[in-house]
């Protein structure tokens, strides 16, 4: 009787406990091409590695499923003068070990971002000073107005000094570190997932944080994120069901997935422009057989090396009509004025004269720096490029490298080794200044440490990077409008970019998911919802 009697009480015991346990909790499994490699949040300025960040790190503020800045460890703030900015912490918050979040968090974290190593230096203006006003204010003074102080916020994750401390993780992780940091191997954030285990470029595990202070809008209990480099494989995976998301998907396969019976494809305009940048600063290329000199220097290069390109065919043959070919170095989406801009016409016979002009009759030989892995077809254009330079008489070496390699090379922690390279970038305040000042201002302002930090080539002309500091301060949209418009005019005639297009979204999502696709690409699964 009594084994009868204890048999029942573990049968309902297990009942219980099964009620007790949501059904709806689940395993989300995600694939990318690219990798995960540190966890530091200030080491890698990208956006899938920043996605991966913020499911576990906070800024002071966030942006919302429509790119709105909205509180997040800052519950509110304000202007007390146009240079005097007040921020009110939000109480009760813990870091994943314990920890409370306090301003002195804030202030340490003002610092390490802007520390030698961090590839976040221009997030934070170097003229705004931090102070604690009690351990849940923090106020910032700037040298100058600046309007948009917080628009590059949400990127800025907030890190927990005394953890940093103890774990001799007070200097920033470098993108080109060779021995990971303790910071590069371990989190302690205070997101609403915390990190169970990290194997750098294989495999991350993230279990729900059940102490975090917002309201989750999720029904998972952890994510499975892998690296599936190869194409095929990774599309193979999402149609077998072995992963739930995958991104991207190659733009061969959208048709194929849309007709399965299980998956799909979740697809949109995004606001990442992909260009070429040619190294203008060196006397000498690092990797070209022109010796004693730059032909970079010479505009008339850079202008035949523009009309070289056939844009329109990059986009029919290797973007399958997927990609918005554009003239400028920002989405249109993001600039009011973009529509009074087109791109000079595709002209190899007017490149070959100016090559001719510029004295290289017979071209010349250069290399190419290409990620294989971080944008969509990113090493199949570069290879495009190739062959329509070889038209004009340029012999194009391509290295095309997985992503971790080719940052480390090309950024500044690596020394900016690139003599001409393909990127891509979103602002992440959704702003021209943001263009105008990261990618195109002058490198090595010994007032503004951030200032051209993503300038690989050092394009710098100092009449645009007035304007660019004019447009910080002004207010009025359409004068604004108008500055912008004018230091876009100086960089196209000094041809410093050859801006490409805006690729397509394109996430392969199972019919089980339900998951925001925001216009910045940051697959954020803090919002995805998997049914059984």
């Amino acid at each position: 009787m009594r084994s009868r009697l204890t048999s029942l009480i573990a049968t309902a015991v297990a009942i219980l406990a099964f009620v007790a346990t949501p059904a709806s909790s689940q395993t989300l499994r995600y694939a990318n091409q690219g990798t995960l490699k540190s966890l530091d949040p200030y080491t890698f300025k990208e956006t899938t590695t920043i996605a991966h960040h913020a499911h576990v790190y906070e800024g002071l503020v966030a942006r919302d499923k429509d790119l709105k800045i909205v509180p997040a460890l800052a519950e509110s703030w304000e202007t007390l003068e146009p240079t005097h900015w007040r921020f009110h912490l939000r109480k009760g918050v813990k870091f994943h070990n314990g920890d409370p979040f306090t301003a002195d968090d804030v202030l340490f974290s003002a610092e390490r971002v802007r520390a030698n190593g961090s590839n976040f230096l221009s997030n934070v203006p170097a003229d705004a000073k931090f102070s604690k006003v009690d351990d849940y204010t923090v106020d910032v003074k700037l040298d100058a107005p600046n309007p948009i102080l917080t628009s590059q916020w949400d990127t800025w994750f907030i890190m927990d000094k005394k953890w940093a401390e103890e774990n001799n993780s007070v200097a920033p992780t470098p993108v080109s570190a060779t021995t990971p940091s303790y910071a590069a191997l371990h989190e302690n954030g205070t997101g609403p997932f915390t990190i169970e285990s990290h194997q750098p470029g294989v495999k991350t595990v993230f279990k729900v944080n059940p102490n975090w202070w917002g309201k989750p809008e999720h029904n998972l209990k952890e994510i499975v994120f892998t690296t599936i480099a190869s194409d095929a494989t990774r599309v193979a995976a999402l149609l077998s069901g072995e992963v739930d998301v995958i991104e991207p998907v190659p733009v061969q396969d959208i048709a194929r997935i849309d007709a399965s019976q299980n998956a799909q494809v979740l697809k949109g305009p995004e606001l990442r422009t992909i260009f070429l940048g040619m190294d203008q600063k060196r006397d000498e290329l690092l990797y070209s057989n022109v010796k004693g000199k730059n032909p970079f220097k010479d505009e008339r290069v850079r202008e035949a090396f523009y009309k070289a390109i056939d844009i329109e065919l990059i986009k029919n043959r290797v973007m399958r009509g997927l990609s918005t070919p554009s003239a400028l170095m920002i989405a249109p989406q993001l600039y009011a004025l973009s529509k009074d801009f087109t791109r000079p016409k595709y002209d190899p016979d007017a490149a070959k004269k100016l090559l001719t002009e510029a004295g290289y009759p017979d071209g010349f030989e250069v290399t190419l720096d290409c990620p294989n892995d971080r944008y969509v077809n990113d090493a199949a254009i570069c290879q495009a490029v190739v062959g329509m330079l070889a038209r004009i008489g340029v012999k194009v070496d391509l290295l095309a490298q997985p992503k971790a390699q080719f940052f480390a090379k090309v950024l500044k922690p690596g020394g900016y080794q690139t003599s001409f390279y393909m990127l891509g970038w979103t602002p992440s305040s959704m702003d021209s200044q943001n263009v105008m000042h990261d990618i195109m201002g002058c490198r090595d302002d010994p007032k503004d440490a951030g200032r051209g930090e993503a300038n690989l080539g050092d394009y710098c002309n100092k009449e645009f990077d007035a304007i660019t500091d004019k447009v910080l301060l002004e207010t009025e949209t359409a004068k604004r409008d108008q500055l912008i418009k004018q230091g876009y005019e100086i960089a196209i005639k000094d041809y410093g970019y050859i801006p490409l297009h805006q690729q397509a979204l394109a996430w392969g999502v199972s019919k089980k998911v339900k998951l925001v696709q925001r216009a910045d690409n940051m697959v954020l699964l803090y919002w995805a919802n998997k049914s059984e």
